[in-house]
């Protein structure tokens, strides 16, 4: 993801701030551990999940509050056309338990 210049504060201080149903409903959905970690030379955002075995992704992106959220930060990111995000998947390269 990647956040348009002069909107670091923003960024964060909306995750600070994020929506108690939002942060129930990914819990709810089997996320236990979610971080986002900012690149301030590129403004790429990288965010890394722990899911739960077992858990129900497959239809979150149709959830109204995801949704909402999504409205509420196109204003300071990349977007899609429907707000979402514009994500880069990335090609792992080294794991280490």
């Amino acid at each position: 993801m990647k956040l348009l210049p002069g909107f670091q504060a923003e960024y964060k201080k909306r995750h600070n701030e994020i929506w108690p149903e939002l942060s129930k409903l990914l819990s709810d959905r089997g996320i236990y551990d979610y971080s986002i970690f900012l690149d301030e030379e590129t403004l790429i955002l990288f965010a890394i999940q722990k899911v739960r075995p077992g858990a129900n992704l497959e239809s979150l992106t149709e959830e109204p509050i995801l949704r909402k959220w999504w409205k509420y930060m196109s204003d300071i990111m990349e977007t899609n056309p429907d707000n979402s995000p514009v994500e880069k998947p990335l090609k792992k390269v080294f794991h280490m338990e």
